[in-house]
């Protein structure tokens, strides 16, 4: 009897070790994950994410999640987890896709490989940390590319850094520098405050601000005079200090919130960033003259494509969309259409007269301005760590498509003349060539 009661006892123990283990395994499947035939399920059940074009830059086979394109728009896109969406448009959207309903972006697959190359050659050339790219259709606001470097291949997520996974045109926030010169001047011009003829005297350095000022500098060689026309082909800090003296500034503020800054971008669902500008009770002379130049107030580069669409769009701002049929979002008249295309022309002679050499392109009208903006690290501006920054549209007769380029920590040759400009060059062309544009402008004569 002992023995047939030894045996029962052991019996039992090992069913209540089997009982045990099922239990852990079952607990173990729900903490880290569905069994594979419900987790096959709902990968399967999943929508679609494509471009402009139809292009399938997300769905399912054969119960897993892939990625067709590749690195292209990887980060806009983002990932897919498990059972759910982790980053991007599958986290942003994952209800929508968990319904089994597709969803279609504005993205066109060319502007946007044209964006990527364009990027990733200027990064790698000046061994820069990383960058990103905007473009934007002018009347619309569809957001036709989207390009962040390094690139992303959302089929090996798990290889890649959280940095390298970052939506950056979306997401990275930076001084945007003497870019916004572009967009006060358009502001004075709108205002009465000064014409493009309108002669002041620009020293190389001012003072600028009273007991509590401070002294701003030109970093480019300039005439002692310059017109509203050749501050912005100079760049001069001096200058925008003169323009803006009598500019109020609430009102200047106002203008600059207009074009977007220190707003939220009304992208629905998606992820962005919001640049900041200073209350308005900071705003003395020299917090008013810094801002004419893009010191002190932040960005990121989808929020400086809408602002500069401004002018390509005859004045009128409109929110970007992202992903068809979300509804047209924003829109309001910030400069009056005579302002927006006399800036236009102003910053086609920038690229004419200045820069032809790093962002003009022969036979054809390209306006726009750049920037190269000191980094703050550790509470004070950088001497050795800069963005480059480029904003601008084209053609600048009757602009198609608005354009930002940001570059952050390049080694070799920051300015934005040097880096941005020629990006935004490199991705015109491109674009350009796609569109088969004849060239409209008869070529330059070398100066005598």
């Amino acid at each position: 009897m002992e023995v047939k009661i030894h045996n029962r006892s052991r019996v039992m123990q090992v069913l209540a070790l089997i009982m045990f283990l099922s239990l852990v395994w079952a607990y173990a499947q729900l903490e880290w994950g569905l069994p594979q035939g419900i987790k096959r399920t709902v990968v399967q059940s999943r929508g679609a994410i494509v471009a402009a074009d139809g292009s399938v830059l997300a769905r399912s086979v054969g119960g897993k999640r892939v990625y067709p394109q590749g690195t292209l728009a990887g980060q806009v896109v983002g990932m897919m987890g498990s059972t759910e969406g982790l980053e991007g448009l599958e986290a942003a959207y994952n209800r929508s896709l968990e319904a089994g309903e597709d969803v279609k972006l504005t993205l066109d697959p060319r502007t946007q490989a044209n964006a990527e190359a364009a990027l990733a050659k200027g990064v790698k050339k000046h061994q820069a940390e990383y960058g990103s790219v905007v473009v934007i259709e002018t009347r619309t606001g569809r957001v036709l590319a989207a390009a962040s470097y390094p690139a992303f291949n959302p089929n090996d997520w798990r290889t890649y850094s959280p940095d390298a996974r970052r939506n950056r045109p979306f997401l990275d926030v930076f001084e945007p520098g003497s870019t916004i010169k572009g967009l006060v001047v358009g502001a004075a011009l709108n205002e009465g405050l000064t014409t493009p003829g309108t002669v002041y005297d620009t020293p190389m350095r001012r003072y600028v601000g009273g007991r509590w000022g401070s002294t701003i500098g030109d970093a480019v060689a300039h005439p002692t005079q310059l017109t509203t026309k050749q501050i912005l082909r100079y760049s001069s800090n001096v200058g925008m200090s003169h323009i803006v003296e009598h500019f109020p500034a609430a009102d200047l503020r106002d203008y600059l919130g207009q074009f977007g800054f220190g707003q939220d971008v009304a992208i629905p669902v998606v992820s962005t960033a919001t640049g900041r500008l200073q209350p308005l009770r900071n705003w003395d002379d020299l917090v008013r003259a810094t801002n004419s130049f893009g010191q002190g107030m932040s960005s990121t580069t989808l929020q400086l494509a809408a602002a500069f669409n401004v002018l390509a769009n005859d004045g009128l701002y409109v929110s970007p969309r992202l992903v068809e049929g979300s509804g047209a979002g924003e829109r309001r008249e910030v400069l009056r259409p005579e302002t927006a295309r006399t800036m236009r022309g102003l910053l086609q002679a920038v690229i004419e007269d200045g820069i032809f050499h790093a962002a003009g392109i022969k036979g054809y009208a390209l306006g726009g301005k750049t920037g190269t903006a000191q980094v703050v690290v550790d509470g004070k501006y950088s001497n050795s760590v800069y963005d480059s920054v480029f904003a601008g549209f084209f053609p600048a007769d009757a602009p198609r498509v608005t354009v930002a380029v940001v570059v952050h920590g390049a080694k070799v040759n920051y300015h934005g003349s040097q880096l941005a400009a020629p990006i935004y060059r490199e991705l015109a062309s491109g674009t350009l060539s796609e569109w088969a544009t004849a060239p409209t402008l008869p070529e330059k004569k070398p100066e005598q």
